[in-house]
């Protein structure tokens, strides 16, 4: 059996073959030959190799190994590799998952077949799965692990350290780095670093060192929120308190990471004029590929109707100076185009906290004048072209030339600061309305101005050529 190419990982292509010969003729040589591979290329060469030799791939690896690999498969391959297995079997590989990895793990399988892993796992294991399961995948508390350090703030620096070496060596630890310090009720009470604890003088308290202005989140908080506070404080993780301020669990570096990429694609693919696909654009089926892009297509294709509703509206016109077609484009795609830069850069001030719903009025302040500005260059250059081309006399626009560059001159300064502005404002209204501004995607917006547009250019014609060519 061959293997799945996969061009953008040569490791795992180059691996794949031979590690499919061990699978048959020496399967316990695995684990050793690939010992020294970071978990995530294991896991490059699992979904390298055909998907009926995954699970075996995974049984000749040492248990704790499997895990590892595990954490770093896509989530379709790990659903159905955990599908395929026994209750028990995959209840021997979870557990020695992070809690977290372990949580999202289960939480992809079918509510029976995880039930069935969760009877299998140590008690201890199964009541901290059942309650990090318990929260929304998308919180802190979705994203946290239970495997932290913490220490009571009573104890000196050498019984801090010693109880750091014990966590340590009783297993995985994801947040080796960062000590809490916690009160007999587990109330988090300081935070210092792994190396603040190594340098602090023998004798002393280790709550004399640690920092007891801690940045925390409760379980509830939106993993946006999570990432933003990451940034705003560099920190490598959050510590996820309930309302007694006791200590549940931590966000890591690693986690946030993820989400912010998870984040950033969903913007993208909702900017772009779309809805946000759960999956990897390679993993999704031609179904979801259409309808994740018809509904966003078809509420465009109706709304363009308007603008043709509109330009029918002026036909008459249009017949009278049919010069006045010409610029029809350039007004619809500037309008479109000022509007959408506007979008883009409200929706990412938002993302990054920078802009808040009650600055709705400063954002206006901002845009207009900004969309006057750039009106009056575009309108500068579409006067230049004109009066350039009558000049010489690459097109004769008659002798009414002067009037109807002011005309295009005017509308473009007109229809490039409402398209910013509509497109400022169309963010913090969909907001308010409880959507997410991302929806406000640039083919949206470039609709909502195109009709204005026309209307704009139009009425101008009317007033400057009124008695001319109207």
């Amino acid at each position: 059996m061959t293997p799945r190419a996969n061009e953008d990982r040569p490791l795992a292509a180059l691996i794949a073959p031979d590690l499919l010969e061990l699978l048959e003729e020496h399967p316990e040589s695995i684990g050793p030959q690939t010992e020294e591979m970071h978990p995530a290329d294991l896991a490059d060469v699992a979904e390298a190799l055909p998907e009926d030799q995954v699970r075996a791939f995974l049984a000749a690896l040492p248990r704790e190994r499997a895990a590892e690999v595990m954490e770093y498969l896509n989530e379709d391959l790990r659903t159905q590799v955990l599908e395929a297995l026994s209750a028990q079997e995959a209840a021997e590989i979870v557990a020695e998952m992070t809690p977290d990895e372990r949580a999202d793990a289960l939480e992809e399988l079918d509510e029976e077949t995880a039930d069935e892993i969760l009877q299998e796992l140590e008690p201890e294991d199964k009541a901290a799965t059942e309650r990090l399961l318990q929260y929304d995948p998308y919180t802190a508390g979705g994203l946290m692990t239970t495997e932290f350090v913490s220490v009571e703030e009573t104890l000196t620096v050498e019984e801090s350290l010693r109880a750091v070496r014990a966590m340590a060596r009783a297993g995985r630890r994801e947040a080796m780095y960062t000590i809490y310090t916690t009160d007999l009720n587990g109330r988090l009470r300081g935070v210092l670093s792994l190396r603040e604890l190594l340098a602090a003088p023998e004798g002393s308290r280790i709550s004399e060192h640690a920092w007891t202005d801690v940045v925390s989140v409760a379980p509830d908080t939106a993993q946006e929120a999570v990432s933003q506070l990451t940034s705003n404080y560099d920190l490598v993780a959050v510590p996820v308190v309930d309302l007694d301020h006791r200590l549940l669990g931590v966000v890591t570096v690693d986690d946030v990471i993820d989400v912010i990429q998870e984040e950033q694609t969903e913007d993208a693919q909702k900017f772009g004029g779309m809805e946000a696909l759960e999956e990897p654009y390679m993993q999704i089926s031609l179904w979801q590929n259409v309808r994740k892009r018809a509904g966003w297509l078809s509420v465009l294709a109706i709304s363009e109707m308007f603008t043709a509703s509109a330009m029918a509206h002026y036909q008459t016109d249009i017949d009278r100076a049919t010069m006045l077609a010409q610029f029809v484009p350039l007004i619809i795609s500037s309008g479109g185009n000022s509007g959408s830069q506007a979008t883009s850069l409200i929706i990412r001030a938002m993302a990054l906290g920078e802009v808040h719903l009650r600055d709705w009025w400063r954002i206006v302040l901002r845009e207009l004048p900004a969309g006057l500005a750039l009106g009056v260059i575009l309108g500068l250059l579409a006067v230049g072209r004109i009066l350039t081309w009558q000049e010489l006399g690459l097109y004769d626009y008659g002798a009414h030339h002067l009037l109807i560059a002011l005309t295009v001159g005017v509308s473009l300064v007109g229809i490039v600061a409402f398209g910013s502005l509509t497109g400022s404002m169309l963010p913090f209204i969909l907001r308010r309305l409880g959507f997410d501004p991302a929806s406000a995607s640039a083919p949206f917006v470039a609709t909502l101005v195109d009709v204005a547009g026309i209307s704009i250019y139009f009425s101008v014609a009317y007033m400057v050529l009124s008695g001319t060519l109207l």
